[in-house]
């Protein structure tokens, strides 16, 4: 089982993203470095998505993630993934 923290853009403009994303660049290497991210990235309409290993992970990362602290991510939710099918 994997977690999901799917993020619903706020409508913020690409210059508001690129002035945050260096802090939010540093918690995602973070949890790289811990392997406990193993995905990461935009939608096309901004929104985003991460999966991690864990729960906590994921729980935590929500809590560290600056799109999301500084309202960047309008919402957030975190799902259990069962990635069953791709073993």
């Amino acid at each position: 089982m994997k977690y999901v923290v799917i993020g619903e853009s706020s409508g913020a403009s690409m210059d508001a993203i690129m002035k945050v994303y260096p802090r939010h660049k540093v918690i995602v290497d973070a949890f790289k470095a811990k392997g406990e991210v193993i995905g990461i990235g935009p939608f096309s309409d901004l929104g985003n998505m991460a999966i991690f290993r864990t729960k906590e992970a994921a729980e935590s990362f929500a809590k560290q993630d600056p799109f999301i602290l500084e309202g960047l991510v309008k919402s957030f939710v975190i799902r259990e993934w069962n990635d069953a099918m791709l073993k």
